[in-house]
């Protein structure tokens, strides 16, 4: 899958890659992005992240998609795909960590990254995707626009990067399975 001048593909067990992941998490972060992590995040903070993201896909407990640029070859952006661990859930999976650096926004890719995780977490047999994503931000109105299903609202989930108190909307997704 692609968007202009992007190449989306599934990351393998590539541990090479998690310093530039972990560059696209530190660009995000610094740009008042509220992904778990506060302002400044330390390299070595972003980069352990990321090594447990690529072990816990190893050990298939996850899907992770990287957003190439076909210029550079730069990875300009990321999801994942979270598989529930609940018995009772083989059903479900969350997407998590959608990050697109600034310098590659409003040019299709977050639309390109949805749409392939979604694919993503079909292919592995799931019919319900669950997010969660800071209301009024940019990304709520992504999701809506490409048919997720707005869940409610938390007042005061998180902190925004710089601190302050942030509210987070879920949203959900069935995947018809075409069968």
């Amino acid at each position: 899958m692609s968007a202009a001048g992007f190449r989306i593909r599934t990351m393998g067990h590539e541990p090479q890659l998690a310093p530039a992941l972990a560059e696209v998490l530190i660009d995000c972060v610094d740009g008042g992005a509220s992904v778990s992590f506060m302002w400044p995040i330390p390299h070595h903070r972003a980069l352990l992240f990321w090594q447990g993201v690529i072990d816990s896909a190893q050990r298939a407990e996850r899907i992770v998609l990287v957003a190439e640029d076909m210029a550079s070859g730069a990875i300009v952006g990321t999801v994942q795909v979270v598989f529930a661990v609940a018995d009772n859930q083989p059903h479900r999976a969350d997407l998590a960590k959608m990050l697109v650096v600034r310098r590659a926004r409003r040019r299709g890719l977050g639309t390109a990254l949805l749409q392939a995780a979604e694919c993503a977490a079909r292919d592995a047999g799931k019919t319900l995707l669950v997010l969660d994503t800071v209301t009024d931000g940019d990304a709520e109105r992504l999701y809506a626009r490409l048919g997720w299903q707005r869940g409610g609202v938390i007042p005061g989930y998180a902190l925004w990067p710089n601190g302050g108190l942030c509210d987070t909307t879920y949203f959900y997704k069935a995947l018809s399975t075409g069968r």
